[in-house]
């Protein structure tokens, strides 16, 4: 499932950056913290990796 907005895209590569240990998890906050923990890593790397072109800034 591919994310709705650029806003989205980007909660979820930091959710994404925390699961592969790049970042603390402490860190996150808001959306990416919710992300990071009811997510799993390929739902995050759908998200993150979905293309942006056409995308609203939020959604």
């Amino acid at each position: 499932m591919p994310a709705k907005s650029k806003a989205q895209q980007m909660a979820a590569g930091a959710a994404l950056s925390a699961k592969h240990g790049d970042t603390k998890v402490s860190e996150l906050k808001g959306a990416s913290k919710s992300m990071y923990e009811s997510m799993s890593e390929k739902q995050l790397h759908d998200f993150a990796h979905s293309p942006q072109k056409g995308k609203p800034k939020h959604k």
